[in-house]
């Protein structure tokens, strides 16, 4: 994988459901861990449709970092305000380990870097919306890694 942080991350998003078949037997989180991250998910979720601002950490607009700092605030977790800290800051997690509310890390082909999640939410770009989208093979191709602060 590749591990060199870039100047520039573009976006950041919150696995919102857990992929099938990435392990045969993936470790899981304590009970109460699991249902923490479920519930980031979830939270993240209702901001669908939101407009995308840069720099935006509200409900009126959100950029990929600012969305995943606030919906981790709602309980009580500090997560920095740039994607570039939140991958350097967050707890490294094996693709076959995923589980709701952890972040994934992208580099798409000349747009920075990009974090998102399995089935992720996101706050893609200027002029769209926080959406889901699936994590296909273009996002797995530019995959470098995945990290959780719950």
């Amino acid at each position: 994988m590749r591990q060199r942080i870039q100047a520039h991350l573009m976006g950041l998003g919150i696995l919102a459901s857990v992929l099938g078949g990435c392990a045969a037997h993936p470790s899981r989180p304590a009970a109460s861990a699991t249902h923490l991250g479920a519930r980031i998910a979830a939270i993240a979720l209702r901001y669908q449709g939101v407009p995308y601002r840069y720099g935006g950490n509200d409900p009126s607009g959100f950029d990929c970092s600012g969305l995943v700092q606030f919906t981790h605030r709602r309980f009580g977790l500090d997560v920095p305000r740039a994607a570039r800290q939140q991958w350097r800051h967050a707890r490294k997690i094996p693709a076959g380990a995923l589980q709701p509310g952890d972040l994934l890390f992208f580099r798409p082909a000349r747009k920075g870097w990009h974090v998102g999640d399995g089935n992720f939410v996101h706050a893609p770009s200027r002029g769209k919306r926080v959406r889901t989208t699936r994590l296909n093979r273009y996002w797995w191709r530019h995959f470098i890694g995945a990290g959780r602060y719950w």
